[in-house]
C-alpha cells in the first residue's frame, strides 16, 4: 500500500509538472515544491507511525502489509522498511524540496527537466532504500545515477560541466559491475536474490570474501570509501546546489546503508576477514581527507573533502564489527546528511552574489552580513562536532565502538577529531573574520527565504543533540534484534 502510494504519487506529479506551460517557470517550480513535500509528508507520516506509535517495540509486526523488520517480512514480500531504511527515506524526501528551494534562483533554464529529475530521483531514492531483492536494488541503486548524471551534466555551473558528469557516471558506473556479477553468481547457487530468504542459506565461507569484494567496491565508490573518492571533489565543483545536496546528504549514504543490510548478513565472515584493512582504509579517509580539506583554495572542494573525512568515519565506525558502531554511523549519516547540503548551500549564497568560490576574496563578512557569518559559525561548528549537536553524539559513539574493540585504533581515528576542528574553524576564520574587503562593501546579508532554507538543516541536527535517544533507542534494538537472529 505505502510502495503504491509512492509511485501513484510519482505518476501523478510527473503529469502535473508535463502539464504546465513551460514559458509559466514559477508555476513549474511550485508544483515540484508541493509534489516534494507531499512526498516527504508521505514517508515521513508512514515510517513514524509504524516505529514510533507502537512504543518503539522492534519486534511489533504489521500483518495487513510488508511494512515491517527486514528480518521478519513475509518471504514473498519485495518491498519492506525498518528503522535503518526508514531514516534514510525519510532524510531522502525532506532534502528533495531542499533542493527546489536552494535552485529557486541559480537555475536559469528547463525547469520542467530540472523539476522532472529531482522527482525522478525521489522516487527511485524511497525504492532503493526499501528493496528487498538483489536485482532490483541494483537496478534502482544505479538507476539514481541517470538523472543526477543530467543534474551535473546540464545545470552543472562551470565549464567542465559535462567531464564531471561523464567521470561521475562512469567511475560509479565501472565500480558495480562486480557487484552485478556477484549477484548472479549468488542466484546462481543459491536459486533466490530475495534478502529475506538469502539470509536462512548461508553461504560457504570460501566464496563469502570474493563477494564481499564485489560487493564492497560498488559500495566504496558510492560512500566514498578511500581510495574510491577521486570522482567525488570533480563532482561538487561542478554540480549545481541541487547536484551538490544530492551527492553530499543523499548518495554517499547509499554506500554505508548497502554495507548494513547486505555485506553484514550476508557475508559475515568476510566482514569480520576484511574488517582489519577497511578499518585502515577508514582511517586514512579521516586522516587524508582532513589535511586536503586544510589545503583546499575552493570553498566547494573544502566542503567535498570534509565529506571524505566524514564518510571515513563512518567506515571505522561499520567494520569495528560492535553492534554500537553500526549505531555510531548511522547517526553519522543523518547527521551529516543535513550539516553538508546546508555548507553547500551557503556557499552557493556566496556565489549566486560574486560568482566565485575562491576563498581569498571573502574576508570580514561579518561587518557586511552578519546573519549569514552567524550562521556560518554555527554550522562550521556542527561540522567539527561541537556539543550538544547530533554530529557530536554520532562520532562520539562511533568512537565508543573504535575503543571497545581497539583502543589503539581510536586512538589513531581520534586525529580526525583534531583535524575537523582545525579546517572547520580556519575556514570559518578566513571568510568571517578580519577586515572587510573592498569589493564586499555593497554584500547583501541572506534573504527571509534563504534563512528559512537553513534554519531546519540547522535546528534538526541540533534537536538529535539534545534528544539522542528519539533515534538511538529504535536504531539500537533493531541493531541488537538483528545480531540475535543472525
Amino acid at each position: 500500500m505505502w510502495i503504491t502510494a509512492n509511485l501513484v504519487f510519482f505518476i501523478f506529479s510527473i503529469g502535473h509538472v508535463l502539464i504546465t506551460p513551460r514559458f509559466n517557470t514559477t508555476q513549474i517550480r511550485k508544483v515540484g515544491l508541493q509534489w516534494s513535500f507531499m512526498f516527504f509528508g508521505l514517508n515521513s507520516l508512514w515510517f513514524f507511525s509504524t516505529n514510533y506509535l507502537q512504543n518503539l517495540d522492534p519486534t511489533f509486526l504489521w500483518h495487513h502489509n510488508p511494512l515491517t523488520l527486514f528480518l521478519l517480512v513475509p518471504n514473498h514480500s519485495l518491498f519492506a522498511l525498518d528503522v535503518i531504511a526508514g531514516l534514510l527515506v525519510v532524510l531522502s524526501t525532506c532534502l528533495i524540496p531542499v533542493c527546489l528551494l536552494a535552485s529557486w534562483n541559480s537555475i536559469k533554464f528547463l525547469w520542467k527537466e530540472f523539476v522532472i529529475c529531482l522527482l525522478t530521483i525521489d522516487i527511485l531514492l524511497v525504492l532503493t532504500f526499501t528493496v528487498l531483492d538483489l536485482i532490483w536494488f541494483y537496478i534502482f541503486f544505479e538507476g539514481i545515477l541517470i538523472p543526477v548524471f543530467i543534474v551535473i551534466g546540464v545545470w552543472g555551473s562551470r565549464q567542465d560541466k559535462v567531464t564531471a558528469a561523464f567521470y561521475f557516471f562512469f567511475y560509479t558506473l565501472l565500480g558495480s559491475i562486480l557487484f552485478l556479477l556477484s549477484i548472479f553468481f549468488i542466484y546462481y547457487k543459491t536459486g533466490t536474490t530475495n534478502l529475506t530468504l538469502l539470509q536462512l542459506i548461508p553461504l560457504e565461507p570460501e566464496w563469502q570474501n570474493y563477494l564481499f569484494i564485489g560487493f564492497m567496491l560498488s559500495f566504496a565508490v558510492k560512500l566514498p570509501q578511500f581510495p574510491c573518492h577521486i570522482w567525488l571533489p570533480q563532482a561538487h565543483v561542478e554540480a549545481p546546489v541541487a547536484g551538490s545536496i544530492l551527492l553530499a546528504g543523499i548518495l554517499l549514504k547509499l554506500g554505508g546503508y548497502g554495507y548494513i543490510r547486505f555485506c553484514f548478513p550476508l557475508f559475515p565472515n568476510a566482514t569480520v576477514y576484511f574488517g582489519p584493512l577497511m578499518c585502515a582504509l577508514g582511517f586514512l579517509a579521516v586522516f587524508w581527507g582532513s589535511i586536503n580539506t586544510l589545503r583546499q583554495a575552493d570553498m566547494k572542494r573544502l566542503v567535498a573533502y570534509s565529506s571524505v573525512a566524514h564518510m571515513g568515519l563512518v567506515t571505522l565506525a561499520l567494520f569495528s564489527n560492535h553492534p554500537e558502531g553500526i549505531l555510531g554511523a548511522m547517526l553519522v549519516m543523518v547527521a551529516h546528511g543535513f550539516v553538508s547540503p546546508a555548507l553547500f548551500i551557503m556557499v552557493t549564497f556566496l556565489y549566486d552574489r560574486f560568482h566565485t568560490r575562491l576563498i581569498r576574496y571573502y574576508r570580514g563578512l561579518t561587518y557586511a552580513t552578519p546573519l549569514f557569518s552567524l550562521l556560518f559559525l554555527i554550522l562550521s561548528l556542527m561540522n567539527m562536532g561541537l556539543p550538544p549537536t547530533g554530529n557530536f553524539i554520532a562520532e562520539f559513539i562511533c568512537l565508543l565502538a573504535l575503543f571497545k574493540v581497539s583502543p589503539l585504533t581510536t586512538l589513531f581515528a581520534g586525529s580526525g577529531v583534531i583535524l575537523s576542528a582545525a579546517y572547520a574553524l580556519w575556514f570559518c576564520n578566513r571568510i568571517c573574520f578580519g577586515s572587510l574587503s573592498n569589493h564586499l562593501l555593497w554584500i547583501k546579508d541572506i534573504n527571509r527565504r534563504e534563512t528559512f532554507l537553513i534554519a531546519p538543516l540547522i535546528i534538526l541536527p541540533i534537536f538529535i543533540g539534545l534528544f539522542p535517544a528519539s533515534l538511538a533507542n529504535p536504531l539500537n534494538s533493531l541493531i541488537t534484534l538483528s545480531n540475535h537472529l543472525l
